[in-house]
């Protein structure tokens, strides 16, 4: 059974978000354990810093390959959405960390290890990838809407 055409384009944008997005974790998790394994910082700054960093690599390689087709709008429209939508979302992972690791905290009656803090922060990931997707789809880098013949400039009839 072969998918029709609007699924398979999903499917393909999809693949092409899940890697940018893999290559954006990889280097987000990274940062964020060396800031707080390496250099001692607590969880939550450490999560926004790391977030920060890798959404350098989230815009370009999203805007360059994942929407390359899409219109593009005033580059400074696209950015200032870019950041808005990351903003709400590093709030989301950061917040869930927070949630994550207080919880954690009640129930270990201690305060959790690296390992605990990274598992709360890879579920932070997950749920911060589906939120990301659906605002860069459908917010950040969406399909310029169509013209129609009623919006398109009509060009006075010649006068006889």
């Amino acid at each position: 059974m072969s998918l029709p055409p609007r699924a398979k384009r999903l499917v393909a944008l999809g693949t092409r978000f899940l890697t940018v997005g893999a290559i954006s974790t990889v280097i987000e998790i990274t940062v964020f354990n060396l800031l707080l394994v390496g250099f001692g910082w607590d969880a939550v700054s450490a999560k926004v810093v790391a977030s920060l960093v890798a959404l350098i690599n989230a815009y370009f390689g999203n805007r360059q390959w994942t929407f390359r087709h899409r219109a593009r709008r005033r580059r400074w429209l696209e950015v200032a959405l870019f950041v808005g939508v990351n903003a709400i979302c590093t709030v989301l992972g950061a917040v869930i960390v927070w949630l994550g690791v207080d919880a954690a905290a009640a129930m270990l009656e201690r305060q959790p290890g690296a390992l605990v803090v990274n598992v709360i922060n890879l579920a932070s990931i997950v749920v911060v990838v589906i939120a990301r997707f659906g605002f860069y789809h459908g917010v950040v880098f969406r399909v310029a809407p169509q013209k129609s013949a009623a919006t398109e400039p009509r060009t006075p009839a010649p006068r006889s």
